[in-house]
């Protein structure tokens, strides 16, 4: 059964940039002539640069000021690197094809890793990526290649704009051992559940307590948006999942995963809860991760004091500060208790 989780006193906007900036070649792309008659349509400037990586002369008076004015660019570009990288645990390999959130999520790994270049970016050569993404199929073949859509943006955040997400579900669904994900914190679903995904694709949405969706993640759909969308997904046939991310140790932390899952057994169809995944994943953060959050939300009430976290070593030789053992237990614990009593059929793919 369906129930109303809150009132609606807000409807998310659908992201619309304020500047966009063109690759030439883009133009050669029946994609990029979409995407440039539609900023047009919208009444946007738009821009010519050599290159989607170099965005010189954001306007703003502070870094700051440039951080947010980046977060509303677009660039339509090219992805010429076609070599995928690792997505372990969600998948074998991470298919890029776009990069960048219009999200203000105070905690992304995204601040750091897009480093400089936060802006938003749309690859317009699906042929090319959807090619490369064929040969990594064939290449492990007889396995199932899973691949992630959601490393470096939030596609669905972005597919009145591009198109791409739909193009790569449709492709999956046609492949006989490759597999989708993608992860969303959006609620503007409807392109997409019409697509012909045979059930290729796990369609999952980020949810977390009250406390985090409240304080750190601004500029994203709001908890009932992405479960009343996750209940037209599931209805549209895709294999849905969950991904509570971070998990944060906060005052009331056990009432506030508790209610989550609650609102979530309320929510979710029940024709979705025999294939319903759960991912789950403690907050953690690097020193340049804290330096970057603090410099961009000075404001923040994200807890980043080294000196209550343990230094945890990287797979790339870098460190992070995760909880001490007996917090992340009891959070793991805890929350893995309250999954299964709301959803005795689930499956939690990992805790890290």
């Amino acid at each position: 059964m369906t129930v109303e989780l809150q009132p609606k006193v807000r409807s998310t906007p659908i992201f619309v940039p304020e500047l966009v900036y063109f690759e030439p070649q883009a133009l050669d792309y029946p994609k990029g002539q979409r995407i440039w008659e539609w900023a047009k349509q919208q009444g946007l400037p738009v821009h010519i640069t050599p290159s989607h990586n170099r965005i010189m002369n954001l306007p703003g008076d502070s870094d700051l000021e440039k951080y947010k004015i980046a977060k509303r660019t677009l660039v339509v570009g090219l992805r010429k690197t076609l070599t995928f990288d690792q997505s372990k645990p969600s998948a074998e390999y991470a298919i890029p094809i776009a990069t960048g959130c219009m999200g203000h999520c105070h905690y992304c790994y995204l601040q750091t890793t897009l480093g400089a270049k936060p802006y938003i970016r749309i690859y317009v050569n699906m042929d090319d990526i959807l090619h490369a993404a064929e040969k990594y199929i064939v290449e492990r073949a007889p396995e199932i290649t899973r691949f992630e859509a959601a490393c470096t943006s939030d596609p669905v955040g972005l597919e009145h704009i591009g198109g791409s997400l739909k193009d790569l579900i449709e492709f999956m669904g046609k492949q006989p051992l490759g597999r989708l994900r993608f992860v969303t914190k959006f609620h503007h679903v409807e392109p997409l559940l019409d697509a012909k995904h045979n059930k290729h694709t796990r369609f999952r949405f980020s949810v977390n307590a009250d406390y985090v969706i409240k304080n750190f993640e601004p500029s994203t759909s709001s908890f009932a948006e992405r479960i009343e969308a996750a209940g037209k997904v599931a209805r549209s046939g895709y294999p849905l999942g969950f991904i509570i991310a971070p998990i944060i140790w906060h005052e009331g932390w056990e009432n506030g995963y508790a209610e989550l899952l609650r609102k979530l057994k309320d929510a979710v169809p029940e024709e979705a809860t025999s294939d319903l995944t759960f991912e789950l994943i403690q907050h953690r953060f690097t020193k340049t991760a804290k330096r970057v959050i603090e410099q961009r939300y000075p404001k923040t009430k994200l807890e980043l004091d080294e000196t209550k976290r343990k230094y945890k070593w990287g797979r790339w030789g870098q460190g992070k500060y995760v909880y001490p053992d007996d917090q992340a237990d009891a959070l793991r614990e805890f929350i893995t208790e309250r999954i299964f009593e709301n959803f005795p059929n689930a499956t939690i793919d990992y805790f890290t």
